[in-house]
């Protein structure tokens, strides 16, 4: 099978593709300036010494929440301002999630990467803004996308002249409040670009509880080690120091005390996937 061969830029300092491993990380969403730089503190401490490549990562808005009195976030202006301060304290490069066109190019000033949520991967004028902000876009394959036809999507920013596009795998819908991650679908997407795993939500149960998600964090380590077997570029992990009191997503993260022996073990396999 042909793979893409070529590697993308992240940052000025971090590419995918290559032999680094890559990890996106942080709390879903945006709580607090402390909840941010407590997580970030730990996780970029953890990447240093383990030598991953670290993107801190959360969500100044999760728009898609299942009910509509569900936590969403501090806002574009409110998230950003604590993102930012994050940056600064920590050195360390930000993806966070954009929903509307209108917000690529401000979103663009503070973050290094734009993520396009799984359910918008379709949406041109989305991806085409945030292609223009010239950041890297981290597009997530739809829960209801062939990952063959995530070649469009790629394309779509690609047409706007911004080479640093890559995509993520997060499962597919099977039946109710249940993913399953089809593997095949990551030989397939990396034909056209790096593919990143993301961890906690294709172990996520969408509308699981009713008016929020569930999780099975239980299957996260079995994935994880599947997905780095089968020579992904970088894992995507949400992580929480208290995983039962988040806002957002909780029973799918992974606590913060356990993402050293989580990492320990993934980046094993994730070496003996780039072996040829």
């Amino acid at each position: 099978m042909n793979t893409f061969e070529e590697t993308v830029k992240v940052t000025d300092t971090i590419t995918l593709g290559g032999d680094r491993m890559v990890l996106f990380s942080g709390p879903c969403v945006v709580e607090s300036y402390d909840l941010c730089l407590e997580t970030g503190t730990r996780m970029k401490a953890i990447c240093e010494e383990l030598d991953i490549d670290y993107v801190f990562k959360s969500s100044f808005d999760k728009a898609n929440r299942t009910a509509s009195t569900s936590y969403r976030g501090p806002s574009l202006e409110g998230g950003l301002e604590i993102l930012s301060r994050v940056k600064q304290a920590l050195h360390v490069p930000i993806v966070t999630d954009v929903h509307e066109s209108y917000q690529c190019a401000e979103v663009a000033t503070v973050v290094d990467v734009l993520q396009i949520p799984a359910y918008l991967c379709r949406q041109t004028d989305l991806l085409k803004a945030a292609a223009r902000t010239g950041k890297a876009v981290k597009v997530k394959k739809g829960q209801f996308m062939a990952p063959e036809d995530m070649k469009y999507a790629v394309d779509k920013v690609r047409n706007e002249g911004n080479p640093n596009v890559f995509l993520t795998e997060r499962g597919s819908s099977f039946g109710y409040h249940t993913l399953v991650v089809d593997m095949r679908a990551l030989p397939i997407m990396r034909k056209f670009t790096p593919v990143v795993f993301d961890v906690t939500h294709s172990i996520q149960q969408p509308g699981g509880r009713g008016s929020t998600s569930g999780g099975q964090r239980e299957f996260a380590p079995f994935l994880a080690r599947a997905a780095a077997a089968a020579g992904v570029d970088g894992f995507f992990i949400e992580t929480h120091p208290h995983p039962e009191k988040a806002l957002s997503d909780g029973p799918n993260m992974i606590p913060l005390r356990e993402m050293e022996d989580f990492l320990r073990m993934l980046q094993r396999y994730w070496k003996m996937g780039r072996e040829e």
